[in-house]
This record gives C-alpha cells, structure tokens and sequence, in this order.
C-alpha cells in the first residue's frame, strides 16, 4: 500500500459515502443559482404578458405610436390573439436560468463573502454586491435577452423584415449565422448597465428594507417583512432601470436601413441622446406605469419565491 493512499478495498467500501459527500459540495456550491433560476422562471411566467405590453410600448413610443397600454393590449391580442401575449416565452425562462439564477447566486455569494460576524453590513457594501452581481449575470444572460426582445417586437416590422424566429434555439442560430457569434452580445454594455442599475434597487434596498423593518420590529422573515421589502425593492428598481431598459430595447431591436444600410444609433449613448433631444429627459422613462406593472410584480415574486424556496431547502434538509 503506498503511503498515504487508502487501500482500494477501504475506498471500495466508503465510494458511496464519497460520492455522497462530493454531490452534496456540488450542491452547496449550485444551490444560489438553482434558487435564483426558480424563483425568475416563475415570476416570468406570471408577468410574462405584461412584459410584452411594455416592450411594444417601447418600441411603438420610439417610432411615434401609441404608449397607451390600454390600447396596445388591445391591438397586440387583435392582431396575434391571446397565445401572442407569450410570444418568447421560451427565450424568457432561458434568460431567467441564466441571468436572474446568476444575478440571485452571486449576490448571496458576494454578501456572505463581504458579511462581517456580529455586524450589520453597511449600505455601500450591499450596493458593490448587487452592482457586481448585475453586471457578470447581464452578459450571461444577453443572448437570451436579445432573442426575447426581438421575438417580442418581431411582428411590429415589415413582413419583408420579419426574422421569423420559431424559437430561443432557432434565435440564437439565426444570429450566429447573420452576424456571428458576437452578435448574440449587441446590446451587452445597456443591458449590463440597465441590470446593474436593477439589481442596486431590487436586491439593494429589499436587503435595506428588510433591516428597517425588523427594526420597526417586524418578525424576521415573517410575511410582513418578506413582503414589505419586496414591494419596496419593486418601485427602487423600476425606477432605477426604467432608462437603461428603454435605450436597451431602442438598441436591441434596431436594423440596418435597407437603402443606406445604417442603423439609427452608433451605441447606447448616442441612442439616449438622440432619445432626450427627442423628447426630454423623461422620454427615458416612456411607460413608466406599464414598466412598474412589470417590474414591480416579477420583484416581488422572485423575491418572494427565493425566500420560500430558500425554506423548502432548509426543509429538506438540503
């Protein structure tokens, strides 16, 4: 038997005991992100219609259409039905897997990492953690969020134009094909940005709000606090993000002129610009009421969904 090494029969013996242990470490180290792409699946699911109002609210108020959601619903069942209001769907969950398990994960990674034993962790350092943990999971999730913006906005082109994408695997071949592997990251700076700016407000102040609740002494994670937090995380978030996600989709879902062959911006930048000379400021924050419906839901379900499934872990002994 060669020193330090244990006989083959002893390892024979104990393997399942080994592979017990090294299943359970891969567990522990994925359990973050499974939670996040859960709990993001299935406030997609549920908001999944109100998002595709939002993005043709975008998309219509940039080219001079109507931002009235009442309106905009009405048009988008007439003319695709009610199976339209789920148009992407597909490269929704896709995203919520990839970006919202990501941005869930490593923020509670990034805050166990920063926590001090016995201390109650400063703002700034919540804010580093949800601005870090927003921008790695935007660049994971881009190719999902561009195909999901593009699906969404698909049937407002031309027939000429339309990409006709069948689904998110379809989406992402298509784009590999016509504009290579790096155009599944078009978009990547504006939508890193916009989740950045998300993530600050809905992790951000749902960590800073659940403090001062319990402080009002509200039961630690009781419903009140839970909930309390999460709708206060919902309006920070909105409004936060509400600008970076409306230069996103302007940038996402724009095409060559088919005369001139240029696009209508050189970059984010220029499109938030040409955007406020066009209408201000506050054009930045065109359909602010249907984004809030949006936003503030799949907030406060995520949130909501995290934290009990956080306790079904803990149930299960997992």
């Amino acid at each position: 038997v060669v020193l330090g090494t244990k006989p083959r029969s002893v390892r024979s013996a104990f393997s399942p005991i080994y592979r017990a242990a090294e299943v359970m470490e891969v567990w522990k180290a994925s359990k973050p992100f499974v939670t996040g792409s859960l709990s993001g699946s299935l406030a997609t699911i549920c908001v999944q219609p109100i998002d595709m109002v939002k993005v043709r609210i975008q998309i219509g108020g940039a080219e001079g259409g109507s931002t009235n959601p009442i309106e905009v619903t009405r048009k988008l069942l007439q003319e695709d039905g009610l199976t339209g209001m789920y148009r992407g769907l597909s490269a929704g969950l896709t995203r919520q897997v990839f970006y919202t398990g990501a941005r869930l994960g490593l923020y509670d990674l990034f805050t166990d990492a920063a926590k001090v034993p016995g201390e109650k962790m400063p703002f700034w350092k919540t804010t580093v953690c949800a601005l870090s943990a927003g921008g790695l999971a935007a660049v994971v999730g881009n190719p999902a969020d561009l195909s999901l913006i593009r699906m969404q906005s698909d049937s407002m082109l031309p027939v000429a134009e339309r990409r006709n994408y069948r689904g998110v695997g379809h989406a992402f071949t298509s784009i590999v094909r016509d504009e290579g592997v790096s155009g599944l990251f078009k978009g990547a700076v504006p939508t890193a940005t916009r989740a950045m700016a998300l993530n600050f407000g809905m992790l951000g102040f749902n960590t800073m709000a659940k403090d001062t609740l319990a402080d009002l002494g509200c039961q630690k994670g009781g419903a009140a606090q839970v909930f309390g937090a999460s709708a206060i995380a919902g309006f920070f978030a909105s409004f936060f993000s509400l600008p970076f996600d409306y230069v996103k989709t302007q940038v996402q879902k724009m095409k060559p002129d088919p005369v001139t062959g240029e696009v209508p911006f050189k970059g984010p930048i220029d499109c938030a610009m040409k955007q406020i000379k066009i209408g201000g400021v506050t054009r930045l924050w065109t359909g602010f009421p249907t984004y809030y419906v949006r936003i503030a839901p799949h907030a406060m379900i995520t949130l909501i969904a995290q934290e009990n499934v956080k306790k079904m872990w803990s149930s299960m002994g997992l």
